[in-house]
């Protein structure tokens, strides 16, 4: 489903480099180089700079609070799903327009007030379990692995000798550019969405909601409320064959006349 490009850390560390400055948290770049500088980035080290950026854009956005009405909403929502696939899950709502919500390889799921304010219960957990399918699937880290194997992010990362304050901003969002660009494939797409539609299945809920919030989006094209709409409008153009296929599948499996 691809909510603005369902890179999950990627997601995340896109608004930190882009806006980052000499004071971005040494314990991040730290965590960055570190996995860069090693042959092979292990599921902890993705892990644990999945941990790093998430505190930095929470501390970088406004967070809904315990009593905000859209916290308490999306906790009603998840209330039975803290743990998905052995995999412990926080949530967290942000109180900005974009129609957009992510999740990260540690866990951390943020869904955005604009998402909030167009998608039934049923759809906002369709969309999560979308986005939690590619943790799930390891497409998140295999994706950041990627990246941060590559040997321009490692020039630009390793050009800051270990001094947070020696990289400089046209190498920061260097960095970003090369992650905002990476793509899932068509195949792990359609396994992500296998994966949110066997966990409505699985608990009950309407498969069809995974296919109305394919519709939703697709309906919105430019935007909405005022906020920045997901980008799978510009980047997955067969958003009603997706909604179509999992119609398909809910009549296959007699969930849907």
């Amino acid at each position: 489903m691809n909510y603005t490009k369902s890179l999950f850390f990627i997601v995340v560390w896109l608004p930190l480099v882009s806006q980052a400055q000499t004071n971005t948290k040494p314990s991040l770049m730290q965590a960055l180089m570190e996995a860069v500088s090693s042959a092979t980035v292990s599921d902890a080290q993705v892990a644990e700079v999945s941990r790093q950026a998430i505190k930095e854009m929470d501390a970088k956005n406004p967070v809904a609070d315990a009593n905000d009405p859209y916290t308490l909403r999306l906790n009603k929502i998840v209330s039975r799903h803290h743990t998905i696939g052995g995999l412990p899950l926080n949530f967290k709502v942000y109180k900005v327009p974009d129609v957009n919500a992510f999740a990260t390889a540690d866990g951390s799921v943020r869904v955005f007030k604009g998402l909030m304010d167009m998608m039934t219960d049923n759809e906002l957990l369709a969309v999560m379990g979308h986005e939690i399918g590619h943790v799930i699937n390891h497409d998140s880290k295999d994706a950041m692995k990627r990246g941060l194997q590559t040997s321009a992010l490692r020039d630009a990362l390793a050009s800051g000798s270990g001094t947070v304050g020696k990289l400089a901003q046209s190498q920061l969002a260097g960095v970003a550019n090369y992650l905002w660009d990476a793509k899932y494939s068509r195949q792990q797409e359609t396994e992500a969405d296998d994966y949110s539609y066997d966990f409505l299945k699985r608990n009950g809920y309407s498969v069809l909601a995974l296919a109305t919030s394919f519709e939703k989006l697709a309906k919105q094209g430019g935007g909405a409320q005022g906020g920045r709409i997901a980008s799978i409008i510009s980047t997955h153009p067969d958003s009603k064959a997706r909604a179509q296929r999992v119609r398909d599948r809910a009549k296959r499996d007699g969930l849907s006349k």
